[in-house]
């Protein structure tokens, strides 16, 4: 069997910490915190959710040993981290989505985003988003939540702000939004479950808090500083958190251990950043809910901020 590289992590957390927990005990924590929004999303789209759940974490795990078998590589699928991105990827998608771009964009997860850069813990990138990127660019009237989630009586209020503006945003209340309330992917607008997710994570120490708080501090900030701006334009900090896809981009997907930085200062400056993007993204950008753009351009900046080390106690 191959040894566990201890850097092989899909969430943000110092190598020398859970020593004794495996790969796969990660993955399979990872899986029991996503549950609950799984759960929420079965509940509030029916049957297509379970579809696109089921194929997503199927094609992922089939391209995983397809990679395998051709690469001519020992598998390691038993590490359930091929599930992790298959769900993961799912959570972004609408209810409605095809078959066949539900495989695909799957596969492309783990083809483009984890197997063409070696074992797990090589990618530069969150693997999920990837293939979201590549979904979203070639097949953009599939991927637009609001043009193919006709048959709801829910709206989508990020497509509202952005296609005609403030006033026509119909789902406001905090609390309908925190249960989900409204549209998107199909996972992620559960906000209820990916906070008790989140939070499950973050007390079992799997995930540093650092990241999360940096991300919804970022957006935060930015969202009020817009606000002030011009309120009549611009929603304020409350609705870009408990809209789209915020909450588990914080707490899932900004935390991806090999494409964000492991030391607690350049980890704050990362989700900083990717908070402010999604903003920033929201408000300029041509997609309703930028959150996946603004985690992607943040992990380009991971080896930069990993050079921020602080210097020695008594260097001047």
């Amino acid at each position: 069997m191959k040894p566990l590289n201890p850097f092989a992590l899909t969430v943000s957390v110092p190598p020398h910490r859970h020593c004794g927990v495996t790969v796969r005990g990660r993955m399979f924590n990872i899986l029991l915190a996503m549950l609950p929004a799984a759960a929420m999303a079965v509940q509030g789209f029916g049957a297509p959710a379970a579809r696109v759940m089921a194929l997503s974490m199927g094609a992922a795990v089939f391209a995983e040993l397809a990679c395998d078998y051709f690469m001519d590589r020992e598998t390691d699928i038993e590490d359930l981290n091929a599930i992790v991105v298959g769900l993961s990827f799912a959570f972004l998608l609408p209810a409605s989505a095809p078959w066949w771009l539900v495989a695909f964009g799957s596969a492309a997860s783990i083809v483009l985003g984890k197997m063409v850069f070696g074992p797990l813990g090589g990618s530069p990138f969150c693997a999920p988003l990837i293939g979201w990127a590549v979904c979203r660019v070639s097949w953009p009237g599939h991927m637009d939540i609001d043009a193919s989630m006709l048959a709801t009586d829910l709206t989508y209020p990020l497509a509202q702000l952005k296609n005609f503006g403030l006033d026509a945003v119909q789902i406001t209340d905090p609390g309908a939004l925190f249960m989900g309330k409204q549209l998107g992917g199909l996972g992620a607008v559960q906000i209820a479950g990916v906070f008790l997710g989140g939070l499950f994570l973050v007390l079992r120490k799997h995930v540093s808090s650092i990241i999360p708080v940096g991300v919804l501090a970022g957006v935060a900030v930015a969202a009020t500083l817009f606000h002030m701006a011009d309120p009549g334009a611009n929603p304020t900090a409350t609705f870009h958190l408990l809209t789209g896809s915020t909450v588990f981009t914080a707490f899932f997907l900004a935390t991806d251990g090999p494409s964000s930085p492991n030391r607690q200062v350049p980890m704050l400056l990362f989700g900083l950043l990717a908070g402010a993007l999604i903003v920033v993204i929201r408000v300029y950008g041509v997609y309703p809910d930028g959150t996946p753009f603004a985690v992607l351009l943040a992990n380009l900046f991971t080896p930069v901020l990993e050079r921020i080390r602080p210097k020695p106690f008594g260097v001047r």
